[in-house]
């Protein structure tokens, strides 16, 4: 059958979109690098950590180990570790020692590559024009890349950054977001680059965008091990948002369209998690 034919009978090939990931590996991070990995619209073409909720050594050590969770095989590549001017300030207190509840998962048994993440970050923007960069971290790789080679602003095609507090009180401060205000200097530098940036800010992590208990259950019910994951690396987060917030639930701070044929299973996140085919 030849591309018109194809195109007359409604058989279309969806383009996966291509993302990369900078992540400070934490348990929210975990999520949303599952949900990134099982979306069938999605190809992951690397992932960069950076210290932020816990070093950068650890961040990714749990971006390796999610990946193999997924039974993926993306590359890893770790970045800067502190912020460009600043001490670094960690949120083991929110998320763990280890940034996953502290429940000793086994270390990955594959290492990172050996290329900085800013490189990285740079490499994977040129050989993928037009590449959606999602940041859930402070920005110090990204503005690194920029600061190394600028003209990558105009390479890529979506910049989604988790960051900033617009609306509401902040989750550090009562003004500031972790993210922005970890390091504000490489915040400065990106938000100034000419990126095409779309700001998702904690506001958006509030209210309906917490998982309740009826939403941890049907979770739970999936009975995989992805599922059990999602849920249990989340304990301390959980019981750190309840202290903080007053709410209870667990914070799904990510991103991505992730798809799944059962209807019942409506959650974005639930559907990572369902084990259903390629989710």
């Amino acid at each position: 059958m030849d591309q018109e034919a194809k195109i007359g009978s409604g058989i279309l090939t969806r383009v996966p979109r291509s993302f990369l990931i900078d992540t400070d590996t934490a348990s929210d991070d975990a999520v949303a690098i599952i949900m990134a990995l099982r979306a069938p619209d999605v190809q992951v073409a690397a992932i960069t950590t950076v210290a932020g909720n816990v070093d950068v050594k650890q961040a990714t050590r749990n971006a390796l180990y999610t990946v193999e969770l997924c039974g993926a095989s993306v590359p890893v590549y770790a970045g800067a570790e502190n912020p460009l001017l600043r001490e670094h300030q960690s949120a083991t207190w929110f998320h763990g020692r280890d940034g996953l509840g502290d429940h000793n998962y086994p270390p990955p048994r594959k290492a990172a590559g050996q290329v900085h993440a800013a490189d990285a970050i740079i490499e994977a923007v040129e050989t993928n024009p037009g590449i959606v960069v999602v940041t859930l971290a402070p920005l110090t790789n990204l503005a690194l890349a920029l600061s190394k080679r600028p003209d990558t602003a105009a390479k890529v095609g979506r910049c989604v950054i988790m960051g900033g507090a617009p609306c509401c009180e902040g989750n550090v401060t009562p003004a500031a977001e972790y993210n922005i205000w970890v390091d504000p200097e490489a915040a400065r530098i990106v938000l100034r680059s000419g990126l095409p940036i779309e700001l998702v800010g904690w506001q958006l992590s509030r209210a309906e965008a917490v998982l309740r208990d009826r939403d941890i259950a049907h979770i739970q019910g999936f009975k995989t091990d992805l599922a059990r994951f999602a849920i249990e690396c989340n304990s301390r987060a959980r019981e750190a948002y309840k202290i903080q917030t007053g709410e209870d639930g667990i914070v799904a701070r990510s991103s991505g369209h992730v798809y799944c044929p059962r209807p019942e299973c409506r959650n974005r996140v639930e559907r990572a998690l369902c084990g259903c085919g390629d989710a």
